[in-house]
């Protein structure tokens, strides 16, 4: 039995590491996180109602590349 239960915990350990690589990766490429957005939100700001996904997309993206449009360098 005890083998089974380590084994459950090392598969959990495994899948907390794949959602940590795949938050990981989209951040280095550009992807913002909505669900870490929301969670923020719901634990730090309750009363104010979060962003819908297309907003929070909008945001991010001109957060990102607002600065450098329309500039040459």
């Amino acid at each position: 039995m005890a083998e089974a239960t380590s084994g459950g915990g090392l598969l959990d350990e495994i899948g907390r590491a794949g959602r940590y690589l795949t938050q990981s990766f989209r951040l280095m490429v550009g992807v913002p996180d909505y669900g870490s957005y929301v969670a923020h939100m719901k634990a730090t700001h309750p009363d104010q109602a979060p962003m819908s996904y297309e907003a929070f997309f909008r945001e991010r993206q001109a957060a990102r590349y607002g600065a450098r449009m329309g500039r040459c360098c």
